[in-house]
């Protein structure tokens, strides 16, 4: 597994977003999804992703005297691993949640400068919802949601299938401690 600090750059983690669910894609191809990225900066980022494993190579081939690489996501290389989220600061995990929702912020202002955006029929959503929960139930929700998620993300295009990212948080509400809810309330 990778440190936050690799994978929760705002390039980076667009560059393993494009990769998500996808065949080998060479940095050609990354170019074409990523418009929007100067090269230089794009092929510096990927280098960063390959040392750190979170990319590998799996194939290479000549172009015009040039090696023209594939690259895909490692198994297991895509999460930053359960000790160093432990040791993270208060201030890492702010910057690391900074780095997410921007990427966010940042996708959907791409899907909505689109021409053809429409977010009613494109199944657009953003919702929040507070429930009361065990740290029991909260590991399993998260589990449950983890495991719907991977049975989506194994289905091939086709079908009218559109490709969507899928993103959510789960995190304690701040104004309400930890204890039951006050009678009356």
């Amino acid at each position: 597994m990778a440190t936050a600090d690799v994978l929760l750059h705002p390039v980076r983690l667009r560059v393993v977003q494009s990769l998500f669910d996808s065949d080998p894609l060479t940095t050609a191809q990354l170019r074409d999804r990523l418009p929007d990225i100067p090269p230089a900066t794009l092929y510096r980022h990927i280098a960063v992703l390959v040392e750190a494993g979170v990319l590998e190579v799996v194939e290479e081939r000549r172009v015009r005297g040039a090696v023209e690489r594939g690259y895909r996501l490692s198994r297991g290389r895509v999460e930053v691993d359960p000790e160093a989220r432990a040791a993270m600061t208060a201030d890492d995990h702010r910057r690391a949640f900074t780095a997410f929702a921007a990427s966010l912020m940042a996708d959907f202002d791409r899907y909505l400068d689109h021409e053809d955006a429409d977010p009613v029929r494109d199944g657009v959503a953003y919702r929040q919802a507070a429930a009361w929960l065990t740290d029991e139930e909260l590991a399993d929700l998260v589990a449950r949601i983890g495991e719907l998620v991977l049975a989506a993300a194994g289905r091939g295009p086709g079908g009218g299938r559109r490709r969507r990212v899928l993103s959510y948080l789960a995190v304690p509400d701040s104004h309400r401690g930890h204890g039951a809810p006050r009678e009356g309330k």
